[in-house]
Parts: C-alpha cells; structure tokens; sequence
C-alpha cells in the first residue's frame, strides 16, 4: 500500500486539462486545510489586535518570498533548463541551477541579516498603527524570515518537479505547508503565544521543501553549491528574470500598503481583510493556478518550437476553462457569503458582525476571481515568451492606480456621509463597525480589474489570440452564472429558511443544499446551451479514470 501511494506521488502526469485537474484536486485539499487553519485561527482569536499582528507579520516575508522565489521559479528557470539540456545535455542545466542556488544563498543571507537588524524602524514606518505592540511584531517579522528561505529553496526544486511533470508531488508540498501552520496552533500556541504560531510556519516550510527531496535527490538535475560564480550566465538568468521578480514583488507592495492602511483602522481590520482574502483565494488556487501551473510548461515548448497556432490554441483553451469555471462561482460565492463565512470561521472568539463585515469583503475579493485567474494565466504566457518586461510594466501601472484609489477612497469615506451610508445599505452593515476596511478590498479589485484588462488586450495582440472567439463561451458562462445565482438564492428563500441557522450544522445544511442547487443549475445550463468546455471535461475525466489514452484539448 505503502509503494503504491509513493508510486503514485511521484509518478509523471502529461496533458493540460488533465495536469490542471490533478493539480486542481490537490489544490482544493491545500484549500481545505489552510480553511482550517483560518478557522482555527478565528476560534481563537476572533477578528482582533492580536490577530492583526500574526498577519501583519506575514507582509515583509512575503515581499521577500516575492522578490527571491520569483527567480528561483520554474516560470524562470524552465526555459534556460530545458534549452540547456536539448543543446548539451542535464549535466548543463544542473549547472545553471546549481549557480542560481549558490547566488540565492549569498543574496538572502544579507539580505536577511539587514531586515533582521532593521527589523523595529520598519515596523514603526509602515505598520503605525501598531506602535504600542511594536516589539512583539519585531519578533515575529524576525523567526518568519526563516520561511522565505526554506520556500524559495523548495521553489528551486519545484524546478526539477515540473521538468520531471511530476505534477502530484508539486501539488503536495503546499497541503503540508498548511499542516504544518496547523501544528502551530494546536501545539506551540497554547504554550508560547504567537512565537509559537509563527514555529508553525516554518515547520511547514520545511515540509514543503522535504517531500521533494527524494526526487531531486536523485535527479540528473540535483544541484549544490558552488563557490565559483559565472556571473555572465547569471547575468542572462537575471535580465530575465528581474523583472518578474519585480512584478511579483509590486503586487505584494500593493499588499503591504492597504494592510498599512488597515492598521489606522478599527481594531480587527487587518484580519478582516486577510480572512477574506484568502477565501477568495480557495477559487482562485483551484482555477487560475491550476490552469496556470500546468499551462506553462506546455507553452514554453511550443514557443521554443515556434508553434504559434498551437502556441496560441492552448492559451485560449485555458482562457476559456477559466471564464467557464469562474463566472459561475463568483455569483454563488456572493449569494452564499454569509454561510461560508459563518461555515469557515464562525467559531469561537469569531462573532455576528465579525462574519458580516467579513462576508462583505468577500462578495468585494470575488469579483476579481476571473481577471485574477486571467492575470495569472497571460502573466505566464508572456513568460513563456520570454518577455517578462511587458508583465512589469503593467503591474507598475496597477499598482499605482490600486494605492491613489486606496487612498482616494478612504478619504472620500471619511468625509461623505453618502458613501458610508451607502455601503453599509448595499452590504447590509447597520450597527456594525469598520466598514471603511471595505474600501481597501475595492481598491484592490479595481486594480486587479484594470491590469486583467490591459494584459488582455497586450497578449491577444501580440499572440494573435482572438479573444472575440471567446464571446460565446463568455455569453454561456454569464448565464450558466445567473441560473445558479437564482437556483441558490430560490432554495435559501423556499426551501431551507427554516433551518436553525444558530448551528454549525444548520448553517452547513443551509449552504450546501443552495450550492448544490446552484451547481446543478449551471450544470443543465451548460448542457442545453451544449457547452464544448462541458464536453472536454467530460473526455479529460473519462480518459483519467477508465485509464483510456490522454486526450488532447479539442480545437475550437
């Protein structure tokens, strides 16, 4: 049993879809578990000042993660590995992994002592409202930046993974980062405070990075240290790939300043705001990256080979599982936002209007669910191509146009009774206060919206896309969207309302029974309007589970 399960860990996967749903599937056990894990978190903590600090904490080491992770990428790397080992042979593209590895560790290792030793002017500068509790977020940022090592290292063998198409054991190492936060607070929290949540996260740093190792171990690609630097064929990695670390890192800039913002804000704001970030992450994980990760590797290929129509096919493929997956969920999620949030966090220290204003953000977060898995996708596609300058400079331009409306929107708050009382109608807030979080979420959703809409059009133009073929997809999906909106909101309304909605279970019943509903609406749409995304699926399952030959993705 035992070799079977490792068998099939490491075993190689080949075909987009298939690749997409694998990774998909192990995406939605990550999610699952880092639900837990906010769960857990909200039990105990509930939206407040403590709570606040844990994420806050996260913000530095996640630019850092951002910034060297970025490099270390397979979206990186890939293309210099694979050209390597076709002209010369794994010796060659050891090599360049092996000189990337041994930069990394001279480069974060200054960098860390610095942020490390600086650690208190920047909480003071960018976290102001949290000048009283300044130490203890001192200690945080400084046992996290163990993380951004450990994940950067497992970035780098993420390398090998995916050249090897082992996609299931890719998939794995984020479901035990989540165990290992899990660990954090069911172990060491009770017992050390928050020092004992943040050693949660670096145990699961290192499970993320050791279940790789047998692999890589063992791989004509395994790298080492090497004290000699060639710096001319860094040079060539870095021209590539600085820019995407940059883009990278001006998202979690973006970050960096609302969480900043949220700070000066009622108590709780800063977890509000992560807590429904990261349920709108669960949709994005499962769709946008998934459909991403297992995009590119195809991608690079054709493009190395000049494929173009393939080149392009695939990317349209992709664009169109997308939009057939994601309009769907973002009218559910906004019907049922109450019930998931009470479903995932309303436990414990986590009350009534912690879940209302929480279920407000959420419904915001979502609406960027498709031009986030877009972004995602065409952000690789350019990458692919081995053009990472045009991602950054639309990244720039986004981001510059999230921060001016963060703070145009914050100020107009403050200052128009129309606004507040507006939002607090539209989401239902009476009586609940730190409404103003809410502006960050739009701020961010704008942003988001404006760079989906500008690499858009850029990729179609300079990949000969035809994104206009997408309107039919697009139409199908729209309605597919509002027959499972109705279906949902229909079966709250009629048929469960009189569930007790004062228990988990209660509440469970009430969320799933209209989810249910909203799913098989959009099912039987997408089956009357003879959706070809409905048929593919169907093909890819039906290949995987009765073992038949891998199935292509099906010309438009």
């Amino acid at each position: 049993m035992v070799k079977r399960v490792f068998k099939l860990v490491y075993s190689e996967v080949r075909g987009l879809h298939q690749a997409a749903y694998i990774l998909a599937f192990f995406a939605i056990g990550s999610q699952m578990l880092a639900l837990v894990r906010d769960r857990l978190l909200a039990h105990s903590f509930g939206a407040g000042g403590e709570l606040d600090l844990y994420y806050a904490a996260f913000r530095i080491p996640d630019l850092l993660f951002a910034l060297f992770g970025s490099v270390l990428s397979v979206y990186v790397l890939l293309p210099f590995v694979t050209k390597a080992r076709a002209e010369e042979n794994d010796a060659s593209g050891a090599h360049i992994l092996s000189q990337v590895f041994s930069l990394f560790v001279l480069l974060y290792t200054v960098m860390a002592v610095i942020i490390f030793l600086a650690a208190p002017f920047i909480v003071y500068n960018i976290f102001p409202g949290f000048a009283t509790k300044s130490d203890l977020l001192v200690l945080l940022i400084r046992v996290l930046l163990i993380q951004p090592f450990l994940l950067g290292l497992s970035s780098l063998y993420g390398v090998v993974t995916q050249i090897s198409q082992r996609f299931i054991l890719y998939a794995l190492s984020p479901l035990i980062y989540n165990l290992g936060i899990i660990t954090g607070i069911l172990v060491f929290y009770p017992s050390l405070g928050l020092s004992g949540l943040v050693i949660g996260v670096v145990i699961g740093a290192v499970g993320h990075l050791i279940i790789q190792i047998p692999l890589v171990s063992g791989n004509s690609l395994m790298f080492h240290y090497m004290r000699t630097i060639d710096w001319p064929l860094l040079r060539r990695i870095f021209s590539f790939a600085l820019p995407r670390a940059i883009t990278l890192s001006v998202h979690q800039i973006v970050l960096l300043v609302l969480i900043g913002l949220a700070t000066l804000m009622t108590a709780g704001s800063v977890s509000v705001f992560q807590f429904a970030f990261n349920l709108q992450s669960v949709p994005l994980a499962i769709i946008g990256m998934s459909y991403s990760v297992a995009a590119f590797p195809v991608l690079a290929d054709l493009y190395a080979n000049q494929n173009n129509s393939a080149f392009a096919h695939h990317v349209v493929s992709a664009l169109r599982h997308i939009i057939f997956w994601s309009l769907p969920i973002i009218v559910l999620v906004i019907v049922l936002r109450a019930q998931i949030v009470r479903v995932v966090l309303g436990s414990g220290e986590f009350g009534w209007n912690d879940t209302r204003l929480t279920a407000a953000m959420l419904a915001l977060f979502i609406l960027s669910l498709v031009a986030q898995s877009l972004m995602l996708l065409l952000i690789r596609t350019f990458y692919a191509s081995g053009n990472t300058k045009t991602p950054l400079w639309i990244s720039l331009l986004s981001a510059g146009f999230s921060l001016v409306a963060a703070f145009v929107l914050v100020k107009t708050f403050s200052s128009s009774s129309f606004m507040r009382d507006a939002m607090v109608s539209i989401f239902r807030l009476t009586d609940v206060a730190g409404t103003e979080v809410l502006l960050l979420a739009l701020a961010f959703v704008s942003g988001t919206l404006f760079e989906a809409g500008i690499l858009l059009f850029t990729a179609s133009r300079r990949f000969n896309l035809g994104i206009w073929s997408l309107r039919r997809q697009f139409a199908q999906a729209t309605l597919a969207a509002l027959v499972a909106g109705v279906s949902a909101y229909a079966t709250l309304i009629f048929v469960v309302d009189g569930i007790n909605q004062e228990t988990f279970i209660g509440i469970s019943l009430q969320g799933l029974s209209a989810g249910l509903m909203g799913v098989i609406g959009a099912v039987i749409t997408y089956y009357f309007v003879n959706s070809q995304e409905l048929q593919e699926i169907y093909v890819s399952f039906k290949a995987r589970l009765f073992k038949t030959d891998i199935i292509a993705p099906q010309p438009d």
